[in-house]
């Protein structure tokens, strides 16, 4: 599995059309009810979030990372992940913005929720996790799948962290030391912008809900200006390439910008080597970013 610093785009494979199937149980809502919630960061209106949260044994202070999800909203693989986090030292905190807005699935057309709106859950996320006595809040960082990905990006770009200022909401310091986005929304509206704290990308190539072009092309002008940020690209891979159980299908009904009119259908899938690299390079990312100071 190779990193591409291309100058050259990297265009998806046409994905032949599947049999049509329903979600495997690993991406549908989990039914559990979450253990705390907290007030979001938007000014004059916070909303309360519902939230789950994973921590190690012991007093701490850990390293702690949010965790931000796709568009079918939280499921068994972002708790599967949860628990990958506590196992290797973390406090993990789910971040659940569907529940806190009533939204079942946000895959499939219906009303928009506003960008500013989940940037400003993942800030009162910060906020909750800086005020808990076994949270180092010099070692937080971010992951975010899908729809999840794009505000993971966001939390540590430059000039998202400047518009929420002039709306009033501004990071709690030191902010976010490190973000992993797998294969994630949004990469063509932050080309021109610039990641300042270190940015993981994961995609893979034959992705074609979120094109890896689209996000080989932000990696690289971000890179061009002198931002840490890394893209790597799974041969072969679709969406979902984490989500054990998910078998290779077409989801008919989702809402997919790469297709004409904006719907619908995209291929989601796992894949084991994919799967197994990615939390491998999390791993070694986040020890890097966020281990002892």
């Amino acid at each position: 599995m190779g990193e591409f610093y291309t100058r050259r785009p990297v265009y998806a494979r046409r994905m032949p059309r599947l049999a049509l199937a329903a979600l495997a149980a690993s991406v549908l809502l989990a039914g559990c009810a979450p253990a705390l919630s907290f007030p979001n960061a938007t000014v004059g209106k916070p909303l309360a979030v519902p939230a789950h949260e994973s921590r190690p044994d012991g007093p701490g202070p850990f390293p702690a990372v949010v965790l931000m999800h796709g568009c079918h909203g939280v499921s068994q693989s972002t708790r599967d992940w949860a628990r990958w986090f506590r196992d290797h030292g973390y406090v993990a905190l789910i971040v659940d913005s569907w529940a806190a807005r009533g939204i079942k699935d946000g895959c499939v057309p219906g009303p928009d929720v506003p960008s500013t709106e989940r940037f400003d859950d993942a800030v009162g996320a910060l906020r909750w996790l800086h005020a808990r006595p076994y949270v180092d809040s010099r070692r937080v960082g971010a992951i975010g799948w899908s729809n999840g990905g794009v505000f993971a990006i966001a939390l540590v770009n430059g000039p998202s962290l400047e518009r929420a200022k002039r709306r009033g909401v501004e990071m709690p310091a030191p902010g976010f030391a490190a973000s992993v986005a797998v294969y994630p929304g949004g990469c063509y509206s932050l080309v021109s912008e610039q990641v300042v704290r270190p940015l993981l990308l994961l995609i893979g190539d034959a992705d074609d809900w979120t094109l890896p072009a689209e996000c080989a092309r932000m990696v690289e002008a971000m890179r061009s200006r002198g931002a840490d940020a890394t893209l790597v690209l799974y041969p072969g891979a679709v969406h979902y390439f984490d989500v054990e159980g998910q078998p290779r299908v077409v989801l008919p009904e989702v809402e997919n910008r790469n297709k004409p009119g904006g719907c619908c259908g995209a291929t989601v899938g796992f894949d084991a080597a994919a799967s197994a690299d990615a939390h491998r390079r999390v791993e070694q990312f986040f020890g890097r970013h966020l281990g002892p100071r």
